[in-house]
């Protein structure tokens, strides 16, 4: 009778017994029991009870798919069980008496703030779903500009697309389209037509005229991870309110009459140009923009040659390379950016930023997290608008960060290791998780990013 060795038993013991609890493992995320308390941790998340999905259950990569489709069709249902206004039905575009839709923004982001918005469509519903263009009106009285972005967002030659054309909700002084108010609103637009199924995630747009070429320059800096293209006409806002840095894998056109004087917007129009034209000789290929003032023109030019160039961009949902530099907007940071995840900031007051620049190769991802702090190096003597900054940088030594990894990214079926600040931090496997895609579909609200992994990175240690 031949021998059996005593180790080879042991391992083919441990295969076993590992074999079975990946089966075990599997059995749980099919369980009508764990699925429901994942409809139920998207339900609460939903009605604002923020928390972390904590039941992690290993998947093996073959049922990643499948895994992530369950996900987020439970997305989908907590969201259509939602007790909210909802977008309304959508019709043409061009249907005479087409009926707006109403908002009420929560009252403690702004009190008596209602919405009014045109949810409209122009040609058939192509495969993969319509894109979507966000407009934002100007400063004028808010009923005849509103209608004005009705009429011009029914002749831009951009079909087959589907238009979101808010109303700003309150006129005064300092109503804007970037204030947290409407960053509810554009959150919330994003999370209803990502789950409509209408709506091709990575052909979305935002773009606008004089306060909403302000307002539409800054949202494409804020949530550029999300469009695919952006273009503020008529503006042009200090490079603070907007770093350029974001922009990266993702197009932007900013156009401007070269007279436009008021507010400097055709001199900033053109130091936005030089800072765009120098990323791009820095990277190139990866800030793909036009920016121009155009001769003869004042504050009104020529807008019908924005939609068509912004839709000829989709975006890339996995880039491996990216800058982000986390700015508040109206005292509100962003909680991630593409695949990275913020649990703690390294700045410690908003006169200080967070600036994170990773990139991914051959399995490695190189994250450098910097604290950034602006100076005005040049100031209007008029009104005292900051118009050119200076911006001084220092390692990051706080903070953590979640950094959620997919086979876009990664191979996942090899070592990962991770680097911060050139120094490494993370080498080993990755295995994908129940808890990282629900996770990161909460944060992120996005079907194209419901990461299965991830390494989270204490920046102090």
């Amino acid at each position: 009778m031949r021998k059996v060795c005593t180790w080879c038993l042991l391992v083919w013991m441990v295969g076993i017994a590992a074999s079975e609890q990946c089966v075990a493992q599997k059995r749980v995320w099919e369980k009508k029991s764990y699925r429901k308390g994942i409809a139920d941790f998207f339900a609460d998340y939903l009605s604002g009870v923020k928390g972390e999905f904590e039941k992690a259950v290993w998947v093996e990569r073959e049922d990643v798919g499948s895994v992530r489709a369950m996900v987020w069709e439970a997305w989908r249902e907590a969201n259509g069980a939602l007790q909210e206004e909802k977008l309304v039905g959508l019709r043409g575009l061009d249907e005479k008496g087409l009926e707006a839709g109403r908002w009420r923004l929560p009252a403690e982001l702004e009190p008596d703030a209602v919405m009014p918005y045109y949810w409209g469509s122009k040609g058939e519903m192509p495969e993969g779903g319509y894109p979507l263009f966000l407009y934002t009106h100007g400063s004028g009285h808010k009923d005849a500009e509103w209608r004005t972005g009705l009429t011009i967002c029914r002749r831009f030659e951009d079909a087959p697309s589907v238009y979101f054309i808010p109303q700003i909700p309150n006129m005064g002084e300092y109503y804007r389209w970037w204030q947290r108010s409407k960053q509810y609103a554009w959150e919330k637009l994003l999370r209803l037509a990502f789950v409509s199924g209408e709506v091709n995630p990575n052909r979305v747009y935002v773009f606008g005229i004089s306060e909403g070429g302000y307002g539409s320059q800054r949202l494409a800096s804020f949530y550029a991870d999300y469009w695919a293209a952006a273009g503020p006409m008529a503006g042009g806002e200090p490079m603070k309110n907007a770093p350029a840095e974001n922009c990266r894998n993702m197009a932007f056109l900013l156009r401007t009459g070269e007279a436009d004087r008021g507010f400097y917007r055709n001199y900033l129009t053109q130091h936005v140009k030089e800072v765009f034209d120098s990323l791009e000789r820095a990277n190139p290929g990866s800030f793909v923009h036009r920016v121009e003032l155009i001769p003869g023109f004042g504050h009104a030019i020529d807008y019908t040659p924005t939609t068509p160039w912004l839709r000829q961009h989709v975006r890339n949902p996995y880039p491996k390379r990216v800058s982000w530099e986390n700015f508040e907007m109206d005292g509100r940071y962003r909680d991630g950016f593409y695949n990275l995840a913020v649990k703690e900031r390294s700045n410690e007051g908003t006169d200080e930023r967070t600036y994170y620049e990773w990139s991914i190769e051959d399995n490695h991802v190189d994250l450098k997290a910097q604290v950034v702090k602006y100076k005005a190096v040049e100031v209007d003597p008029n009104w005292g608008i900051e118009l050119k900054f200076a911006r001084s940088y220092r390692p990051a030594t706080t903070g953590r960060v979640v950094i959620y990894l997919c086979d876009e990214l990664v191979d996942l079926s090899r070592e990962v290791t991770v680097s911060v600040n050139g120094r490494e931090v993370f080498r080993g496997m990755v295995r994908p998780s129940v808890k990282d895609m629900v996770n990161s579909c909460a944060l992120f609200f996005d079907p194209a990013r419901i990461y299965p992994a991830s390494v989270e990175v204490d920046l102090s240690k």
